[in-house]
């Protein structure tokens, strides 16, 4: 039975789910082929890991650029080891705390890791993903995978299987079927290889969190006007390029402009029940991690319907709660790339 499904030749992309999914998966990454799977975050594209071949896969179907470096996605601790060339102090409070979960940790890397993965780079990102299916996949296979989102590059990251299919409708390309992603936004990246610590990319995560794990400060991500991808090493995903696009033309709308929208503007808005104009609504929760949970879901759907503009109105914000500060700056951060110039 194993070897009829590792011979099974997906012609377009396909949803699976179980455990026969997790047995096709297994087998397609050993013959360096790709899967998508599902994280707590938004669906990965997975390859293994420790292949520079497979590894070059994904960049290809992507349309990634090559100076873009990807996450390593571990089974826990002892697999992170395998991939870094010194676990650290600050990596075994962080991991102990936070892991599995939406926390990615930058360290110097380790000799088994290929130079792609990287981006010829002397650092590697890892985590461990705080779904089961994602850990069902890699404990099977037994290595760590890559799994940068799974959808070309720069446009919005798939939370649901489907939108995984409506990136790569024509690719030879299992799909394990996780429901929909409990987090919904990229997990919050920290480089621990400077002298300073530092957030590379903002998530549900915030520096409040890491700093009472680690006990000292953890300075805020660079901005992306300071990074010069031709000369800089990028260290983390999500530092360069396009992200998190529609193709739709999408803005930023304060509430009570919404109330000015044409039968042709898509809303998404947590404050109010109907469009103006009898356009398509989609209503989204306004409390902070929900909102967070289904804000690319809702964008997905707006931008399949044909709209010549997406109106997104901005989360609201209790200012005293830091937890809803850290994900309210992660949320606006994917919107305004989400906005188009």
């Amino acid at each position: 039975m194993r070897a009829q499904t590792r011979n099974k030749k997906i012609k377009m992309t396909e949803i699976h789910s179980g455990p026969q999914a997790i047995s096709m998966g297994v087998d397609r990454l050993r013959d360096q082929r790709l899967v998508a799977f599902p994280t707590e975050t938004v669906y990965g594209l997975g390859a293994n890991a420790l292949n520079a071949q497979a590894v070059d896969h994904v960049f290809s179907l992507k349309g990634r650029p090559s100076n873009n470096p990807l996450i390593v996605h571990v089974s826990g601790i002892e697999m992170a080891k395998t991939v870094v060339q010194e676990w650290t102090p600050e990596a075994e409070k962080i991991a102990q705390t936070f892991w599995p979960g939406p926390v990615t940790m930058v360290l110097e890397k380790g000799s088994s890791v290929p130079s792609n993965v990287c981006a010829d780079g002397s650092t590697v990102a890892v985590r461990c993903p705080a779904h089961p299916c994602a850990l069902a996949l890699i404990e099977a296979f037994g290595y760590p995978i890559v799994g940068p989102s799974a959808n070309p590059s720069g446009w919005i990251s798939p939370t649901t299987p489907e939108h995984v299919v409506d990136g790569f409708k024509d690719a030879d390309l299992l799909v394990i079927d996780g429901g929909h992603c409990r987090a919904g936004i990229e997990s919050t990246v920290v480089d621990l290889t400077q002298d300073s610590i530092q957030i590379l990319r903002l998530g549900v995560v915030g520096a409040h969190e890491l700093e009472e794990t680690l006990g000292h400060t953890v300075s805020s991500p660079i901005c992306r006007s300071e990074v010069d991808s031709d000369t800089d090493q990028v260290r983390s995903p999500g530092m360069i390029g396009a992200h998190y696009q529609p193709r739709t033309k999408t803005k930023l709308i304060n509430t009570a402009d919404l109330e000015a929208a044409k039968f042709d503007q898509a809303l998404i808005s947590w404050s109010i029940k109907s469009h103006p104009a009898d356009g398509q609504l989609i209503e989204i929760p306004e409390s902070m991690s929900d909102y967070a949970s289904q804000i690319y879901r809702a964008l997905h759907d707006a931008d399949r319907h044909g709209n010549t503009e997406i109106w997104v109105e901005p989360p609201s914000i209790n200012q005293g709660n830091t937890q809803e500060r850290a994900i309210y700056e992660a949320v606006m951060e994917r919107l305004k790339r989400a906005t188009h110039a």
